[in-house]
């Protein structure tokens, strides 16, 4: 006889426990057990432990089959089990890993692959199955997942009309997410109107200190210029080295605004660039309680100082000059200026949030997170890298499409770009995205932004981005050691197919690869989807109260169109232009949930659920770790020098999924 020693993990989130009967079955190359009764409560965060005798060796240990009943009186409670792990230890002294992480209900089998995985040359082997059972090997890719088109010209999403319709398999990843966040979602549209602003009250946190600098800065030039470049959305600006034809700036416009150059000489210096919102053009504007809002499709040139500091220097509200369509200087009346300034913020805002954020980070990865689990198994080492960084991310973006872009939702309901316009805004920015523009080195260099001052984006965005791809260029070296591993591998190849197809639409235009045939050319995809699903999620997310929570500073709808003329604005104006009470309220307070950090937040390096069991990865995890840390406290010591540190790159900031 031998012994099997077993131990079997209950996850940590609430009601991970069972109080059901619990069986296990161990497999190998030489046999398997018979069915055990596990004759212990599997308690929430516990370890159970086990021994398995059998009549002689099972071999090498492929798999474990796990069950659950419930008692008979206990048999209408939903009394699911949250196994996180099993490890077992053989007779022959060696320890094998079988990473769960998975609901067991008590009406299925599910069986798991130990964790190693076997490269057969074409694919990770998961799919065998115990002789002559009917079993659901765990692991093994999704028949169940499904794309669905949310709309035309738009990347495809999971198929799911609400969260109770996500597949087992998802809330594998979703179920836990926590109970408070999904209710501070879902009651974004029912803000009370007795919120009045600007005495909204809120509990400002860690927020306090950047809300406070813009409410008393949002007027100031130098702060407008500031936030293009380390604001919610740093990713609009770009070096401007020839004028637009259709923003006709002259020489005696600026001349104010300049030091001793022309502007052609300041502009083959590196010191003008252009902020160009022309997806906005012919966009449909939102109706709001009753009321028909306005947009604008503004360009805005900017310069930087000998004193590098960054400065606007004229703005043109609409894409076609026109005497109704006047050119606004710095030399301009103040409030014909700073209502020049207003619209540019919120064509700022509706940027942000559709395509920055939306689109860029939140619908892309879902498009990861799908195709992962619908192409990859467990025991696939791309899918062990990834997973983590999906964490919670389906589930958000059902949430969001239920509670935030439906017909009902709080930015449907309440932003100047709902409705309509937003699918016609989404389409275009669609229509312009390139595989490029989502990694941080080639997208800062194409935007002519390598050498301007006090981009505190590029600089950390851009260490992260080298941090990553080292962390996984050491992983990816561990299974894939030549090229022709990654041009074999059937698995890899069905996973960016999915991608590109279900994503980008099948635009081979967007520099998106449909195949990879160089390890290379992997470790970059892998670098960009982590960087994607963390840092650039952080970077346009966790700030948004900060800037958004001073409503003039970005607000999300303007009730009067874009002035024709000027020396006509007045404080008037101004308060006539900005939304009404209702939708200011509602619209802080979604950005104030969108910003606030979750109590059960995984930062990015953490990777908390054990998917990796070698020593070589295992040890690269823990040097990823110590390399963020080391970054961490070298953001913190350029922060102390800084009026208005920038702190949403900071890695102890970065959560590792789009979770929020």
């Amino acid at each position: 006889m031998v012994n099997y020693k077993v131990e079997l993990h209950t996850g940590n989130m609430l009601h991970a426990g069972t109080s059901n009967k619990i069986y296990i079955q161990l497999s190998g190359t030489k046999g398997e057990s018979d069915w055990i009764y596990i004759n212990k409560t599997a308690c929430q965060d516990s370890v159970i432990e086990h021994q398995v005798t059998c009549p002689s060796s099972l071999g090498l240990l492929e798999f474990v089959a796990l069950e659950t009943k419930p008692y008979a009186l206990l048999a209408y409670i939903n009394n699911n089990w949250f196994c996180s792990k099993v490890v077992v230890t053989t007779p022959e002294g060696s320890t094998r890993h079988f990473p769960c992480y998975n609901w067991l209900s008590g009406s299925e089998r599910l069986v798991y692959r130990e964790a190693s995985g076997q490269y057969d040359g074409i694919r990770y082997q998961f799919a065998v199955s115990f002789s002559e059972q009917i079993v659901l090997i765990q692991g093994t890719p999704s028949i169940l997942l499904r794309w669905s088109i949310y709309a035309d010209g738009l990347p495809n999403i999971i198929k799911a009309d609400s969260v109770s319709d996500l597949p087992d398999e998802v809330l594998i990843y979703s179920i836990a997410v926590r109970q408070k966040s999904m209710v501070r979602t879902t009651q974004v549209v029912c803000i009370s109107n007795s919120i009045i602003y600007p005495k909204v009250k809120f509990d400002k946190c860690s927020f306090c200190i950047t809300l406070e600098y813009i409410e008393k800065n949002w007027k100031n030039d130098e702060f407008f210029g500031y936030q293009f470049l380390n604001g919610m959305n740093p990713m609009m600006i770009n070096c401007c080295t020839k004028l637009p034809d259709n923003f006709p700036v002259t020489e005696d416009m600026v001349k104010a605004s300049l030091s001793e150059k022309s502007l052609e000489e300041e502009m083959q210096d590196g010191n003008i660039f252009l902020v160009d919102y022309k997806r906005l053009q012919g966009v449909t504007a939102n109706m709001i309680n009753g009321k028909q809002h306005c947009l604008a499709a503004p360009l805005c040139l900017l310069y930087m100082t000998p004193e590098e500091k960054l400065m606007p220097i004229a703005i043109q509200l609409k894409q076609e000059p026109s005497e109704e369509n006047p050119i606004f200087l710095p030399t301009d009346s103040e409030y014909d200026w700073l209502l020049a300034k207003t619209f540019v913020r919120n064509a700022d805002f509706i940027e942000h949030e559709l395509n920055s954020h939306l689109l860029r980070t939140h619908l892309l990865a879902e498009v990861f997170a799908v195709s992962t689990l619908r192409n990859l198994p467990m025991v696939h080492p791309i899918y062990k890298l990834l997973i983590s960084h999906f964490r919670y991310t389906l589930q958000i973006n059902t949430m969001a499409r239920e509670s935030l872009i439906s017909k009902t939702g709080a930015i449907t309901l309440n932003a100047s770009i709902g409705g309509p316009g937003m699918l016609e805004y989404l389409k275009k920015a669609v229509a312009e995205l390139t595989y490029s523009s989502l990694c941080i080195p080639e997208d800062i260099t194409a935007r002519g932004m390598d050498d301007i001052p006090n981009f505190y984006y590029r600089d950390d965005g851009l260490k992260l981005w080298d941090i990553i791809h080292r962390f996984v260029q050491s992983v990816i070296g561990r299974y894939y050691t030549s090229d022709s591993d990654v041009q074999k591998d059937s698995e890899l190849q069905n996973w960016i197919k999915d991608i590109f197809f279900n994503g980008f639409l099948s635009n081979a235009s967007t520099g998106i690869p449909n195949s990879f045939s160089l390890v290379t050319e992997l470790v970059k995809f892998l670098t960009m989807v982590i960087f994607t699903a963390s840092v650039q999620h952080a970077a346009v997310n966790n700030g948004q109260f900060d800037f958004g929570g001073w409503m003039p500073n970005f607000p999300t709808a303007l009730q009067l169109p874009p002035p024709t003329n000027k020396g006509q604005c007045t404080e008037k104006t101004m308060l006539q232009t900005f939304p009404d009470i209702n939708t200011t309220a509602k619209g802080i307070a979604t950005v104030y949930l969108l910003s606030k950090p979750s109590s059960d937040i995984v930062l990015l390096g953490d990777y908390k659920e054990e998917h990796f069991f070698e020593k070589l990865p295992m040890q690269k995890i823990e040097d990823f770790k110590q390399e963020l840390e080391v970054f961490s406290a070298e953001i913190k010591v350029r922060n102390q020098r800084l009026e208005l540190p920038y702190t949403y790159l900071e890695p102890q900031n970065i959560e590792s999924s789009v979770a929020l």
